[in-house]
C-alpha cells in the first residue's frame, strides 16, 4: 500500500520552496510621502485666528495674551501680539523673521520657523524639495521607528526609538499629522505637541499646542475663531510695509 502525501502539506511545502518575502517596513521617507500624497493639492492655503497665549515659569501660569495670528502657505506667518492697533509682532518669511514694536522693525535675523512647514507648509512644495527640507533640519530620515501617544498609533521620523535624543517628529498614523516635536541643540531641547485637531475646510488645524523647554513648560496656544482660504493683503507680509 502506497502512502499519499495530503494536499495540504504539499502546499506548505511549495511555500517553503519558494519563500516568503516579509512585509517592507516603512521608512521615515515613506512616512512623508504618505502625507504629501494625502494632503497636497487638497490642504487649506491660509488660516487666520485668534490664539489665547499662556506663558509659564516653574509649571505655574503667570501670564496671559491675546494674539492675532495668520498664515499664507508655504512659509509665511503674521503674529500681533496684543491690540494689532498697536503695531507689536513678528513677522515670519522662509527663513528669516521681523520683529517689530510700536510700528517699527526691531530686529531681523535669519529665523526659519519650522512648524509653518510641518504644519502645512510642506504640501505647497514639490515633493523633492520637501525631503530636501527635512534633511537640512537635521533629521534623519535613515531612522524611523512606531510607537503610541496618549494611545493612539503614531510613526516617529527621524528617530529609532522614543527617548533617542535626536530632532524627531511624532505623526499621527490615521490622521497623517504631526502631534509632537522634539529639537535638540546645544542649549538643551525643546518640545512641542499639537492636540485637539479639527477639520477646517478639508484638512486638519491643531487647536491647542503645548511648548517645553528642557521638560519645563514654556507656553500653551489655544486656537478660536480659525478661518481658512482667506485672501490676504500680501503687504501685511512685508516688512517694509510696517508702519505704512
Amino acid at each position: 500500500m502506497k502512502l499519499r502525501t495530503p494536499v495540504y502539506v504539499l502546499c506548505v511545502a511549495i511555500v517553503l520552496s519558494v519563500g516568503f518575502t516579509p512585509s517592507k517596513q516603512p521608512t521615515s521617507t515613506d512616512i512623508i510621502k504618505k502625507m504629501y500624497n494625502r494632503y497636497h493639492g487638497k490642504w487649506h492655503s491660509s488660516l487666520a485666528f485668534t490664539q489665547t497665549t499662556g506663558r509659564y515659569r516653574n509649571d505655574s501660569l503667570i501670564k496671559t495674551d491675546t494674539w492675532q495670528e495668520r498664515i499664507l502657505y508655504p512659509d509665511r506667518l503674521r503674529i500681533d501680539f496684543g491690540d494689532p492697533a498697536l503695531g507689536n509682532g513678528v513677522i515670519y518669511r522662509a527663513d528669516s523673521s521681523y520683529l517689530f514694536r510700536s510700528n517699527k522693525i526691531m530686529r531681523a535675523a535669519k529665523d526659519e520657523n519650522e512648524l509653518i512647514f510641518f504644519l502645512g507648509g510642506l504640501y505647497f512644495k514639490p515633493l523633492q524639495d520637501v525631503l530636501a527640507h527635512f534633511k537640512a533640519l537635521n533629521f534623519d530620515l535613515n531612522k524611523f521607528h512606531e510607537s503610541t501617544w496618549k494611545g493612539k498609533a503614531v510613526y516617529v521620523l527621524g528617530a529609532v526609538s522614543d527617548n533617542e535624543k535626536v530632532t524627531q517628529l511624532w505623526i499621527d498614523a490615521g490622521k497623517l499629522v504631526p502631534v509632537r516635536y522634539f529639537k535638540y541643540a546645544t542649549n538643551g531641547k525643546m518640545e512641542a505637541t499639537f492636540e485637539e485637531h479639527k477639520m477646517i475646510a478639508g484638512a486638519w488645524s491643531e487647536t491647542f499646542c503645548k511648548f517645553y523647554i528642557n521638560d519645563k513648560l514654556l507656553q500653551t496656544e489655544t486656537y478660536t475663531g480659525i478661518k481658512a482660504n482667506q485672501q490676504f493683503d500680501q503687504s501685511i507680509f512685508e516688512p517694509s510695509q510696517i508702519g505704512k
